[in-house]
């Protein structure tokens, strides 16, 4: 069911110019710089409290302060669908930070010149989601049946990343990088925060280009995983794209904040994948039970909680990998990495 009205979407879109032209601006003028500790803190709590706003202002604005009953029973429930998805989404972007952060290492990216790029892929994801989520919202529309697809997929993902959990990735083994070292002209160095550069006279890309269409592929990846989860919760395209959008806009703070932490929380993705099955299953299910949102929230948080907790009390296994995403594989003994 869509709620949305044309007042609704435009302010909807009003409000991400807005936040991306201030993070724009802010980041010109910082130029390259290493973000501290406090700084990530700052930020990662904006960009909560902004989400959380709009989440007010939507509640209100539905008439949940009313004295309408119905038109606060809409607003409570599309509040709680909100905030579950973004919550889940919140959640499957710590992995994706834990893979920037593997790129990051292996390029051995400056942390002056992480900004830029993770800006970059912050605007590549909030355009593939957008389009990603209008498909996904005109296939359900039309087939019904493409509920239980997801469901299976997620079930599938889900039971694949537990798998996946602990393994050290290899990305020297990664197709898309050996097709780039094979068809590109990449430098040997980094030239400041440029993406293309000239040695000898020649043309190149800097390897920080390359990291640039690796994080894309990632987003891609990524999309393909959490669109679906935010389906399970709700199929209303504007609780679905204003929940993911709000997600990721903060997600360049909370990486510079997590990126130190994620031996710390080995144990999450075993939690993800437990999230990303259950809410597979609820859509399974969706014709014969439909699983109350707020259960769908609370499971959430419990299972989260509970692996972070875990994580805590647990000592991670020497060289298991931060993310469960299977994005290059294992790494093979005795094999060189081919930088690029």
């Amino acid at each position: 069911m869509m709620t949305a009205t044309p007042t609704m979407w435009a302010l909807f879109a009003a409000f991400v110019v807005v936040a991306l032209v201030v993070d724009f601006v802010t980041l010109n003028r910082q130029g390259a710089h290493t973000v501290s500790l406090r700084e990530a803190g700052i930020w990662s709590a904006v960009w909560v409290a902004v989400s959380l706003v709009f989440l007010g202002w939507m509640y209100w604005y539905l008439g949940g302060t009313s004295g309408d009953a119905a038109r606060q029973e809409l607003a409570a429930d599309k509040s709680l669908e909100y905030l579950t998805g973004y919550l889940v989404e919140k959640a499957l972007a710590v992995d994706n930070i834990f893979v920037f952060l593997m790129l990051f290492t292996y390029f051995g990216v400056p942390p002056a010149f992480q900004k830029r790029v993770l800006m970059i892929g912050i605007i590549g994801s909030l355009v593939l989601r957008a389009v990603m989520i209008f498909v996904g919202t005109w296939l359900i529309a039309q087939f019904h049946w493409i509920l239980y697809v997801f469901g299976a997929f997620l079930v599938f993902t889900g039971i694949k990343m537990w798998w996946a959990a602990g393994q050290e990735p290899d990305l020297a083994s990664n197709p898309l990088l050996r097709w780039i070292n094979r068809h590109m002209k990449v430098a040997p160095g980094f030239d400041g925060e440029r993406l293309f550069t000239r040695v000898d006279g020649v043309r190149m890309a800097t390897p920080l280009f390359v990291v640039v269409l690796l994080i894309g592929v990632v987003d891609v990846i990524f999309a393909v995983d959490s669109i679906p989860a935010i389906f399970a919760i709700t199929t209303d395209p504007f609780i679905v794209l204003t929940s993911n959008v709000f997600a990721i806009l903060g997600l360049r703070a909370m990486y510079f904040l997590l990126a130190g932490m994620h031996e710390r929380f080995h144990l999450l993705s075993y939690g993800l994948a437990i999230v990303l099955v259950l809410i597979g299953a609820k859509m399974l299910l969706i014709d014969v039970y439909k699983v109350p949102v707020a259960w769908s929230l609370g499971a959430t948080v419990a299972v989260l909680a509970a692996t972070m907790l875990l994580s805590l009390k647990v000592p991670a296994r020497p060289g298991a990998a931060g993310s469960a995403y299977p994005f290059a594989g294992r790494r093979r003994e005795g094999k060189g990495q081919d930088r690029a």
